[in-house]
């Protein structure tokens, strides 16, 4: 079979990467070709867009890239109409997805989303455009299952959160020493991970460096992003006691002791690595007060939107400050504090349950 599977940036590249590991293993012969990162092109199959050419975040920075945004849908169409898929599966990314999702459908292809839309974050009219376009909806985490069938009468699949897989899969495939093959002394790690965006990193990573000078006993270690250089990140270190470790950042986490986030999947992934952690967040002050009046959520974390309570300390726009980041961070390597959010995650953990959700997504997908 054919399959068409498009991902817009690196968490969506993982995911993707892991779904077809399981496809290839199911049906050997897949003729595959998507839209994703590095990850996926290691499996297989045929890259046509990397999601670094794709990630455009927020309102602000959506308006500025319009055109650009509007010859990649249009070329997406092309592409998937040349090579007409058995298939398409989206992975998340919604704002791009959708539309190509209606669009789809209309073909009379066969629609299949892996990693629903945050409707139930914001946008929650888009319920009508899914149960339109989209064919089978798989989900991943626990309450999703009911706000779609218990209130919006849309039967999707629970599947479980891919993310358990694929930290199993690196545990069980650790070889090297980290701190020989990086060059790091023994002091613990504090992991700084900017995101993957450089509109985030601009924003978050100077921030965050900051306390580095107030703490000699650690070493900290910024999570650099494939799709960027090395030159790139130099421009913002400043100090002496800051390493660079690209494209790696789960052997990072694996071995930190403490780690400042920026909101997103990282979150959960930290969570999960069983790191204390603060979760940061600024964005472009337009784009932050449109988002404020349209999300509906007590949390902007993973970790907490999971629990329904506040696991991990939360530090958004003008919180997001030296001042605030050094007082939590004495939280975090507090031996007490850390204490209780460590037995949180392994609650977050169980709450998830077990792995194998990109075999089950396979196997549904080959059902329908």
């Amino acid at each position: 079979m054919k399959y068409y599977i498009i991902a817009g940036e690196a968490s969506g590249d993982l995911h993707g990467s892991n779904l077809m590991k399981a496809l290839f293993k199911a049906e050997p012969e897949a003729d595959v070709r998507f839209w994703g990162g590095d990850l996926m092109q290691k499996v297989g199959g045929t890259l046509v867009k990397h999601y670094k050419d794709l990630a455009f975040m927020g309102f602000a920075e959506v308006l500025a890239n319009l055109k650009t945004i509007l010859n990649n849908i249009d070329l997406c169409k092309k592409d998937i109409k040349k090579f007409n898929p058995d298939v398409i599966i989206f992975i998340d990314y919604p704002g791009f997805n959708m539309r190509i999702a209606q669009w789809a459908k209309k073909q009379g292809f066969d629609t299949h989303y892996y990693i629903s839309p945050q409707i139930w974050a914001w946008k929650e009219g888009r319920i009508k455009a899914i149960k339109r376009d989209v064919n089978q909806m798989y989900v991943i985490l626990p309450f999703e299952k009911d706000f779609y069938e218990k209130k919006h009468h849309f039967p999707v699949h629970y599947v479980g959160h891919p993310l358990l897989d694929a930290i199993a899969e690196f545990k069980n495939s650790v070889t090297i020493d980290f701190r020989e093959k990086y060059k790091l002394d023994e002091r613990p790690i504090i992991a700084l991970l900017p995101g993957s965006r450089t509109q985030e990193i601009t924003r978050l990573l100077n921030e965050m460096l900051q306390i580095v000078n107030d703490y000699p006993q650690f070493q900290f270690v910024i999570a650099g992003a494939p799709s960027l250089t090395e030159t790139y990140y130099q421009t913002f270190i400043k100090q002496e006691n800051v390493k660079l470790i690209i494209n790696d950042t789960y052997n990072l986490l694996n071995n930190a002791y403490a780690a400042i986030v920026t909101s997103g999947t990282a979150t959960l992934e930290t969570a999960l690595f069983q790191v204390p952690q603060i979760v940061v967040y600024k964005g472009n002050e337009m784009s932050y007060q449109i988002a404020k009046r349209i999300i509906k959520l007590k949390y902007i974390s993973l970790v907490n939107l999971i629990m329904d309570e506040p696991i991990v300390t939360e530090l958004i726009q003008k919180e997001c400050n030296t001042f605030t980041i050094k007082q939590e961070f004495e939280k975090v390597i507090n031996n007490e504090f850390r204490g209780k959010m460590l037995v949180k995650y392994r609650e977050l953990s169980e709450k998830l349950g077990g792995g194998g959700a990109s075999e089950r997504v396979v196997n549904i997908i080959k059902k329908f």
